[in-house]
């Protein structure tokens, strides 16, 4: 029988930049489906759909390469993928809810964006439906067993935080089984885009996960350049660069101490929110915005380092060095500390190759797929980034990929700054048509984003956070644990709501 990779690329070709797209009759994209079982290393990164048409993206780990299959939607479906890769079953549930498409044969049906409150059914169809029946409580899967009972948090909480809902089914103080059930965050990111020019949906995608802004506005820009067939400035490339490793070592920074805040913890909170205080600040001396938001746009950035900025940046920089293993060394020698992380949350490697997990979640156990490595994009050809990768594949580990990368990325930026090149931040956008496929690293993982251009509008978008892969992985991670170490799993995953909610 045929690979999956051979089928797909013996698909119609369709232009579409900087990988071609092939489209598969029916016949052969089922046969590829099936042929997904005999494939482990070719992991499904993303699955979205059009209004006649259903798209697969994929990443053949064994030689590097991206393939990008499509089937025409017949009869209001598609064969689904969700029986050989279950990382498959959210996508598919989305695709329904926006376009009305269903996955022949899938392993979940249920609605997932629509709460049965939208003014429409499918709003992303050709013929957007009416408005579904009146809500309902959300349909969560049975569990078997004695003695259960559950516990439902969310969607709104005490704190400032996104809104989601988890279900824990409990026997005594051991969690049986965690569900997430997500949409409260919709903002009907992809509709908005439509019918937009590129510079002017940039602000969508720069806001569709804001703590990560520069990595999605890297993505959708790359995507962009990639249809219209031009490259941003070398100078450019380098400042996104730049903005993207700020925004990765204050994330890390911010996450380190809300996992230990949440073993009661709380010097590491103070003191890594000190840092991480310290590298916002950074960014709005350098780029003017504490969080870089639209500061990428297609084509390049939009302003030079302020005067300044690089010294921010250092200054910044120096002092979290200064301090960092000090902190490392609090962290090793508080042994009730450790005694929550080790062992809490175990993620399996294999259950984090299945769902092809990037970022922490995947190298903390044993993936080591980084973005800005494979497939790469400038200036990181040249940077040699050194890619952390442990296998305990818990809270511990996931913390400590986050310590590693702070380091690398200290090391980054000061390399960065010290070769920025000089030459122009933009390049014109010409008022053309075409598809791309845009990548980039984030701190959660990587990050891709397909459109297609209609006379210099986008016709159609998709968004892909890293946490459509890291979602389900945490309902795993969590079975076993104890009621009390879920907001401490949760906190090492550190999922976006927005980010899937589209």
């Amino acid at each position: 029988m045929s690979t999956a990779t051979a089928i797909i690329r013996a698909g119609a070709a369709i232009p579409c930049r900087p990988w071609t797209r092939h489209v598969l009759a029916r016949a052969d994209w089922t046969a590829m489906t099936q042929a997904l079982a005999g494939q482990p290393a070719l992991a499904l990164v993303a699955l979205w759909a059009d209004p006649s048409e259903a798209h697969a993206l994929f990443l053949d780990e064994a030689d590097g390469a991206v393939l990008v299959a499509s089937t025409a939607i017949v009869e209001g479906g598609y064969p689904a993928l969700s029986p050989h890769r279950p990382g498959a079953a959210w996508y598919e549930r989305m695709i329904r809810d926006l376009w009305g498409h269903a996955a022949l044969g899938g392993t979940d049906d249920r609605a997932w964006l629509d709460h049965g409150r939208w003014p429409h059914s499918h709003p992303l169809a050709a013929r957007p439906g009416p408005m579904g029946p009146a809500p309902e409580p959300p349909e969560f899967l049975p569990v078997e067993g004695e003695d259960l009972h559950q516990i439902p948090l969310g969607p709104i909480y005490a704190g400032i935080t996104e809104p989601g809902h988890f279900r824990l089914t409990c026997q005594g103080e051991t969690v049986v089984r965690l569900e997430v059930r997500l949409g409260y965050a919709h903002k009907g990111t992809l509709a908005l885009m439509r019918g937009k020019t590129p510079r002017t949906a940039a602000r969508f995608a720069a806001r569709l996960s804001g703590d990560s802004t520069v990595a999605h506005a890297i993505a959708f820009a790359r995507a962009t350049e990639a249809a219209l067939g031009v490259d941003a400035p070398p100078r450019a490339a380098t400042l996104r660069a730049v903005m993207a490793e700020i925004e990765r070592i204050a994330n890390h920074l911010g996450d380190v101490g809300a996992i230990c805040n949440a073993a009661g913890f709380a010097f590491a909170p103070a003191r890594f929110g000190w840092h991480r205080e310290a590298m916002r600040r950074a960014a709005a001396a350098a780029f003017g915005h504490r969080l870089m938001m639209d500061a990428v746009v297609p084509g390049g950035v939009v302003a030079d380092l302020a005067p300044g900025g690089p010294d921010a940046i250092a200054a910044a920089l120096a002092t979290l060095e200064r301090e960092l293993p000090e902190l490392v060394r609090v962290y090793d020698n508080h042994a009730s500390l450790i005694d929550r992380m080790v062992g809490t949350g175990i993620l399996a490697a294999d259950l984090a190759q299945r769902f092809a997990a990037g970022g922490y979640v995947g190298r903390a156990s044993g993936r080591a797929f980084d973005a800005r490595r494979l497939p790469g994009y400038p200036p990181y050809g040249s940077l040699e980034v050194a890619v952390p990768v442990l296998q305990g594949g818990d809270v511990d580990a996931r913390l400590r990929i986050r310590l590693a990368e702070i380091a690398e990325s200290i090391r980054l930026l000061r390399v960065l700054l010290d070769t920025l090149p000089a030459g122009t931040l933009t390049v014109s956008l010409p008022m053309g048509s075409g598809e791309g496929i845009g990548c980039a690293e984030g701190f959660r993982g990587d990050i891709w984003h397909w459109l297609r251009l209609d006379n210099g509008q986008i016709a159609n978008a998709f968004l892909r956070d890293p946490s459509w892969a890291q979602w389900p992985l945490l309902e795993a991670a969590v079975e076993g644990s104890i009621v009390a170490d879920v907001p401490l799993c949760e906190k090492s995953f550190n999922c976006s709501c927005s980010g899937v909610d589209l």
